[in-house]
């Protein structure tokens, strides 16, 4: 028997077989791929600004001091720095892009309903990204390389100084898993209110939860910061925040959930 897939609401009376249903999503998974093609040769050209960027927090721990620069021990490991910013640039600029394709792809199958609560998620989840990859850069990188810059000694009388020459792949290695960290923890809202819709957990689920959700946010900021308290505090007290802010937005969920089927 032939499977058949709805279409959208300009088209709700037409039906498509199903192998016209995954050439759709070839047709869109090849354009996301193209764009993030044609991204990455864009922002490679553009890498060093980019780059300059991300070391800015460093350079301003550091400006007024000289002799300072950064190093790279292997001929080809600017290069791959180089290709790994321009891959990283070019993925955040295109996830909005892939996310409305996602979207334009599944929404023939949803309700009503259904397609506000999707666009929801479709526009909180890049937003709250971005809002933890900045609280990051702007608030905990500059504490954070300023607590580590403390451990440098200047030179002295039978005394060596201890100066920091960064790789500059290293420092990118920790700069992105620092910004990939803050913005994904910054997506628990989405999740916990995306699995209250499901069904799998509940606003009161989440508050009996609330002393271990604490202590996981704890050890996730321990596993994902650098060893120093200080960052590992200003990421552990966000995911709490966020977590309460889940609760409430579960609960939420949960009104307009009973009033619809009131």
């Amino acid at each position: 028997m032939e499977r058949y897939w709805m279409l959208d609401d300009d088209l709700n009376n037409s039906r498509i077989p199903l192998i016209d249903h995954l050439a759709e999503l070839r047709r869109r998974l090849i354009f996301c791929f193209v764009g993030l093609v044609i991204s990455f040769f864009a922002f490679y050209f553009i890498a060093d600004d980019i780059y300059n960027f991300l070391v800015r927090p460093l350079a301003q721990a550091t400006e007024g001091q000289l002799n300072r620069r950064m190093i790279f021990t292997g001929l080809h490991e600017a290069f791959l720095t180089q290709v790994r910013v321009a891959f990283f640039s070019a993925f955040s600029v295109i996830f909005p892009i892939i996310a409305i394709q996602g979207w334009r792809f599944i929404a023939p199958g949803l309700y009503k309903n259904e397609k506000k609560i999707f666009i929801v998620f479709v526009t909180a989840t890049p937003v709250l990204f971005i809002l933890g990859a900045s609280f990051v850069y702007y608030i905990v990188v500059p504490i954070a390389w300023e607590f580590f810059l403390g451990f440098e000694q200047a030179a002295s009388e039978g005394v060596l100084p201890v100066q920091l020459e960064p790789k500059v792949d290293e420092y990118l290695s920790l700069i992105m898993r620092l910004i990939l960290a803050f913005g994904i923890c910054f997506e628990l809202p989405v999740l916990l209110v995306l699995l209250t819709k499901i069904g799998i957990t509940s606003s009161g689920g989440l508050k009996q939860k609330r002393k271990y959700a604490i202590l996981v946010a704890f050890v996730i900021a321990a596993i994902v910061t650098p060893p120093d308290v200080i960052s590992q505090v200003l990421l552990a007290i966000p995911i709490i925040l966020l977590y309460e802010v889940s609760i409430i937005c579960a609960r939420i969920m949960e009104k307009r959930i009973g009033n619809t089927r009131q």
